[in-house]
């Protein structure tokens, strides 16, 4: 694939994101591309490596390794070696609805598990999967394409996120009448209102929605099944519902002080943050700012890395941010091993924002809070930590232990809670009498995607619990595949 040697003669190449200091004064994505010459020298490093790990798509350890969606990457990595973007676009949506989403967002599993990466960097998938849909959009490939008959079924999508948006496609092009239903005022669920601007233009999003309007999908915004519009009518309506409404419920931390003001879970802060610069066209600073405030965030991963960027484009006074787990070491340590997901240190785009302008990471491990302190308005002014070691209980659970004298103070007028999601909400699950699992997720099998009830099906966060953008893809397109099966007896869809 690619040039034979490509991988011994060519030095894996990243394109330099925009200077941080500069790309915090507006809200503007911090990616950039690659010249089209340098972008076919990164496909050529793509091996013939015989079995291709990058597009496995499996779990380990409860990690993706590889492309949940089976991007056929060597296959498009030799057509951009050649030149040849148009079929590289075509091989991309073969199995992926919205590569310009993923390849912005995706934290790339694909690449964990390239064989390359086993003794040097892998190849650069991420960037070139995003290169090939902008290019595709860029060059007027990428058109509506209206299914050639309709079957006269009729399907709900409950949610408007990456799940619901392509069960939404996949169930449109076989032929069915498919309404999709959001409870916000945009559609795109968390690739909306979940992920900050500067990760995901928002104009990116709206442009593929509307690509889908004009293939033939039907979007009702304002409408909160459960309700605005009881769930029952759903099955009266419509031959088949399915259920993509995300794991949106979050995890709280109930201790001393959680009810003062200043205190918001981050997909609060996060949504009220872009639904206001959306209104005000990018001009005013948000409904829950963090100008000249000192911020912290409670827990790792994106969310609060979203947090952390979204902070200081408010021009927060100080941003710091705890995580309980201890800092990941460098390289890949024996206990974690290719192809699993590489758990290594990693300065993400909202850490080396905050490192350019204060100095230093603002991250701090093994750390667990104890206490808010409220000032005499019932606004937290301060938190009280501890620091904390992980140790082994009799039966082998990991247990944090509070180290003796660690205890410490530190200033807060914002605080913000991204410590992960629980599960789905109740309304409409419990209006429908959906089954659950022991983790309050919908109850409904791998690959089968069916509840309890007959025609109602389940994909995405709802069923799987809080996972990446790509698995709710796979998710949605597994879903609507096997809802055709239902609704027409046999199936063509992927």
């Amino acid at each position: 694939m690619g040039k034979p040697t490509g991988f011994i003669e060519y030095q894996r190449e990243l394109p330099d994101n925009r200077p941080p200091l500069e790309r915090v004064c507006d809200w503007h994505e911090f990616h950039t591309h690659l010249p089209a010459q340098k972008l076919k020298t990164q496909a050529g490093r793509c091996m013939d490596c015989g079995v291709p790990f990058c597009h496995t798509g499996t779990l380990i350890n409860g990690m993706a390794s590889g492309c949940p969606i089976n991007n056929l990457i060597p296959e498009w990595n030799d057509l951009v070696y050649r030149g040849l973007w148009k079929q590289a676009l075509e091989r991309l949506h073969k199995t992926n609805n919205f590569p310009e989403f993923t390849g912005r967002v995706c934290p790339a599993p694909c690449e964990g598990s390239c064989v390359l990466g086993i003794i040097d960097p892998p190849v650069t998938i991420k960037n070139i999967e995003q290169a090939i849909a902008d290019k595709g959009f860029e060059e007027d490939w990428i058109v509506p394409e209206p299914p050639p008959q309709r079957t006269g079924k009729k399907v709900a999508v409950v949610g408007s996120g990456p799940s619901g948006l392509a069960c939404a496609a996949q169930l449109n092009r076989a032929g069915h009448e498919v309404t999709v239903y959001e409870r916000a005022d945009r559609i795109g669920g968390l690739l909306m209102y979940g992920i900050p601007n500067m990760k995901l233009d928002k104009r990116v999003v709206q442009r593929r929605v509307d690509l889908l309007a004009r293939e033939g999908v039907h979007f009702m915004i304002n409408t909160e099944i459960g309700k605005t519009l009881p769930a029952a009518e759903l099955r009266e309506k419509f031959d088949a519902v399915v259920l993509c409404c995300g794991a949106t419920q979050p995890r709280d931390l109930p201790i001393e002080g959680r009810s003062l003001k200043g205190i918001h879970f981050a997909i609060e802060f996060l949504h009220a943050n872009t639904k206001y610069l959306l209104d005000n066209d990018f001009n005013c600073s948000a409904t829950i700012s963090a100008k000249d405030k000192h911020v912290i965030v409670i827990g790792g991963g994106d969310t609060g890395t979203d947090c952390v960027g979204t902070a200081m484009r408010h021009q927060c006074k100080s941003i710091t941010q705890f995580e309980i787990m201890a800092r990941p070491p460098d390289s890949r340590q024996l206990d974690n091993p290719w192809p699993e997901w590489p758990k290594v240190y990693r300065l993400d785009y909202g850490q080396e924002e905050a490192a350019a302008r204060f100095g230093d990471d603002p991250r701090t491990y093994l750390i667990m809070t104890e206490q808010f302190v409220g000032n005499e308005n019932g606004h937290v002014k301060t938190l009280q930590t501890v620091n904390i070691e992980w140790t082994k209980d009799e039966n082998g659970r990991f247990l944090p232990q509070k180290i003796p004298g660690s205890d410490r103070e530190w200033p807060a007028d914002l605080v913000l809670l991204a410590m992960g999601f629980l599960g789905p909400e109740d309304t409409i699950l419990d209006q429908l009498a959906i089954e659950r699992d022991a983790r309050s997720s919908v109850k409904a099998e791998e690959g089968k995607y069916a509840t309890n009830l007959e025609g109602v099906f389940a994909a995405g966060d709802i069923r799987r619990g809080q996972s990446l953008v790509v698995w709710a893809i796979h998710e949605g397109r597994g879903a609507a595949r096997e809802c055709d099966r239902y609704l027409m007896g046999t199936t063509a869809l992927p």
